[in-house]
């Protein structure tokens, strides 16, 4: 169960107890769901308790209590328990990292995306290079988030912005009624970005938030640490590798426990475990792969592709943190601990690569 079907569920929980008679207040169109912080207990936590309890009338931890049942009796959640003034602390049943990456191997790029909805978007922007590229990438994000989108642009674009750095833009005029405008901080002249070709152009305009002035010089070409880019794009080159490697030693990938935890630890505990030995400061790959839809909903709702873009830096540093543990070390045989972390990095793989695609940028298997 990903966070954003998590979310529906908390949703639908509150909606049948609203229609039950038990609580009396408007269902919300989302439900924040989250990691729980340091000291928090289960697989994730919502505060939609706390937010609708004025409006019931009931004091939040019973608004909690009476969602907690019902979430409890839902396919997939071992129990659903009330902590703090309100909070709801959910446990999904057996090992959800091994559902989680078993999930995003079958569903491939797609995975994070949701079936239409329906939903109209029209983009419009102003004629600046920055500006067509968000639009464009907001576009595809939005598009793998169910909506139908128009960009439209107040003058003809250059034809160079479609020739070197692939932006579409479906119509150009001046609207007959004024619409919203798409307006990021435009892209400084010098040094103009088309030099960089695609991929670093597209990265550079796309990484800082809109309010943040983008940097375009030749440091989005450097293949070391300290271009992000690069560590994006050499963290799915690497998973490719391994899957490569793992083939010349005669073993494939295969969602599980990725330690070899005692019997003592339930296969959550040995997840973590692996996490906290990984030097990640909580930040695991499990959780960065997790987290992906909600940024994607996210960066669809703000037009954001920024987030996008930062979460694929954290999620390809937490890969390239363990990438040394996945095939076996000497005379070491593989085993199902290293079937799990390899699919556990095809995984991550799969997931850089469906978010370079949604930004428009290539996802080289070689690097």
């Amino acid at each position: 169960m990903t966070p954003v079907e998590l979310s529906r569920t908390v949703l639908r929980a509150m909606r049948a107890a609203v229609d039950a008679g038990e609580l009396s207040a408007t269902v919300p169109e989302r439900a924040h769901v989250e990691r729980p912080r340091p000291g928090g207990r289960g697989d994730y936590a919502s505060n939609l308790a706390l937010t609708v309890a004025r409006e019931a009338g009931a004091p939040p931890r019973r608004v909690a209590e009476i969602l907690a049942a019902r979430l409890s009796a839902e396919p997939g959640i071992a129990r659903a328990d009330v902590t703090g003034p309100g909070f709801l602390s959910i446990t999904f049943d057996g090992a959800p990292g091994a559902r989680l990456v078993a999930e995003i191997l079958a569903r491939g790029e797609t995975y994070g995306h949701v079936p239409d909805t329906g939903e109209l978007v029209q983009l419009h922007i102003p004629h600046e290079l920055r500006a067509a590229v968000v639009a464009d990438s907001a576009r595809r994000i939005l598009r793998s988030q169910g909506a139908l989108v128009r960009v439209t642009c107040d003058t003809a674009p250059a034809p160079a912005w479609a020739e070197v750095l692939g932006v579409r833009v479906d119509a150009y005029g001046r609207p007959p009624v004024p619409l919203p405008t798409l307006r990021p901080v435009p892209a400084p002249a010098d040094p103009d970005p088309l030099r960089l070709g695609r991929d670093a152009a597209r990265w550079a305009l796309l990484l800082p938030a809109a309010h943040d002035h983008p940097h375009t010089g030749d440091e989005h070409l450097a293949q070391r640490e300290t271009n992000p880019l690069f560590r994006v794009r050499y963290a799915h080159s690497r998973a490719r590798a391994l899957t490569r490697n793992a083939a010349d030693l005669g073993f494939a990938a295969a969602p599980g426990a990725t330690h070899d935890a005692p019997d003592a630890l339930n296969a959550h505990d040995a997840e973590k475990a692996v996490a906290e030995s990984a030097g990640d400061d909580g930040h695991s790959l499990l959780g960065a792969l997790g987290d992906y839809p909600v940024v994607l909903a996210a960066a669809a709702r703000h037009r954001a592709p920024d987030r996008l873009a930062r979460h694929l830096v954290r999620t390809a540093d937490a890969l390239l943190a363990r990438a040394h543990t996945v095939l076996p070390l000497g005379d070491e045989k593989p085993s199902a601990a290293h079937r799990a972390r390899l699919a556990l990095a095809e995984a991550a793989g799969t997931v850089l690569a469906g978010g370079l695609s949604l930004l428009g940028i290539s996802a080289p298997a070689y690097l």
